[in-house]
């Protein structure tokens, strides 16, 4: 009895050893007295459900995988140390690594990238940025989470292939044109008849009929402006470039929508579309002042910038407002998208049509101590 015990407690020891090396495939054999026997069946019994459960695991993470490699998103999970722990078949293609990525320093990879990548990659925040030679635009979102007791970051990267292409915003314009013309048609003789009725009726005297002809001039008025605000964007033309003087454009500027500058202003006049400049800035001030910013936090700053190889100008608009959030982040640059109540979602889309005609780009970045920048690069355009 005493051998069969120590056998028993012997087998017993080596089946739990196994389960702390991860290893349910043993099973012990089932003899000796009933509490060895009952032992030994709740240790196999144990030892199933594990297997079955290890299996089971093993198959989600096999489908997860999947589904992560064949994700267009480019995906990197950091340690504390910013050190790449699993990357994706996407990242490995953005960043031209053949092999595994696993165990590279981030650090390593900003070598090789674009600037606006690298620029991104070591933010803190989620930013919304362009690159390459066709100014794709990509959205850059982080999460930061604990595992095993250890901090890590994740990485999104996400390619923005607009809801809203080049081909379907053209539509839209055609579109705005056909019913900026027709509403016009319409607009033009109903304020024309307001007039007339105003001239006809004005020995009358009456209070109510008034109030008629003041409520419909009103709603004429505001339905025009309403009009005027989509055919800005659907019949925007070409840039006429002229020579732009940084002291006397920011002077105008701060007119309408006081700012700090960030920067002595650069030395070398731009040369650009003054007026659509103007208009581009104007806008992004006024969404600045908007934002709860207090008027001194914010900033306007130009320098000369090379990028490329491409001698340009960069004009950053930072203020100390609400920021945004990730998805108005996603979005704030598509047509027709406004969080405001009375928005018309065409103010930042300009700027972007405008910046983008001009062969420049646009991003938006969330500031780390409260606050968005916007910046703008323009590339310096020959004068003739």
């Amino acid at each position: 009895m005493t051998r069969n015990l120590a056998e028993g407690l012997s087998a017993l020891e080596i089946g739990l050893l196994n389960f702390k090396d991860n290893d349910f495939s043993v099973n012990l054999p089932v003899k000796g007295d009933s509490q060895i026997k009952a032992l030994a069946q709740l240790f196999n019994e144990s030892a199933d459900i594990l297997r079955k459960e290890r299996q089971y695991i093993y198959q989600r993470e096999l489908l997860l995988d999947k589904v992560i490699q064949s994700s267009p998103n480019v995906m990197l999970l950091l340690d504390a140390e910013d050190r790449i722990i699993y990357a994706n078949a996407a990242a490995r293609h953005l960043f031209y690594q053949s092999s595994k990525m696993e165990g590279l320093p981030l650090q390593v990879l900003l070598k090789d990238v674009p600037a606006e990548l690298a620029q991104a990659l070591t933010s803190k925040e989620d930013v919304l940025f362009s690159m390459g030679e066709e100014l794709e635009t990509w959205h850059l979102s982080r999460g930061r989470f604990q595992l095993n007791n250890q901090r890590h970051n994740l990485i999104l990267l996400k390619h923005m292939t607009r809801e809203l292409n080049r081909q379907e915003v053209a539509v839209w314009k055609k579109v705005i044109r056909i019913v900026s013309h027709e509403l016009n048609n319409s607009v033009a003789p109903i304020a024309s008849m307001v007039n007339s009725g105003r001239m006809l009726t004005r020995d009358l005297n009456n209070e109510k009929l008034q109030l008629i002809f003041d409520t419909i001039e009103d709603r004429t008025a505001h339905l025009s402006q309403f009009i005027d605000n989509y055919a800005r964007f659907a019949k925007l033309p070409l840039p006429r470039p002229s020579e732009v003087d940084w002291s006397r454009l920011t002077e105008q500027l701060a007119q309408h929508y006081p700012f700090t500058l960030g920067a002595p202003l650069p030395s070398n006049v731009g040369y650009f579309d003054l007026v659509q400049l103007e208009q581009v800035l104007l806008n992004l001030l006024k969404n600045s002042h908007e934002s709860g910013s207090p008027r001194d936090a914010i900033c306007l700053t130009i320098a000369e910038q090379v990028r490329a190889e491409v001698r340009g100008f960069c004009l950053h608009i930072d203020d100390r407002g609400s920021g945004m959030s990730a998805t108005v982040l996603d979005q704030a640059l598509l047509p027709f998208y406004s969080t405001k109540q009375s928005g018309t979602g065409l103010g930042l889309p300009l700027c972007r049509e405008i910046v983008e005609a001009h062969g420049g780009h646009m991003s938006l970045q969330n500031r780390q101590q409260g606050g968005l920048r916007v910046s703008v690069w323009l590339p310096q355009a020959p004068v003739h």
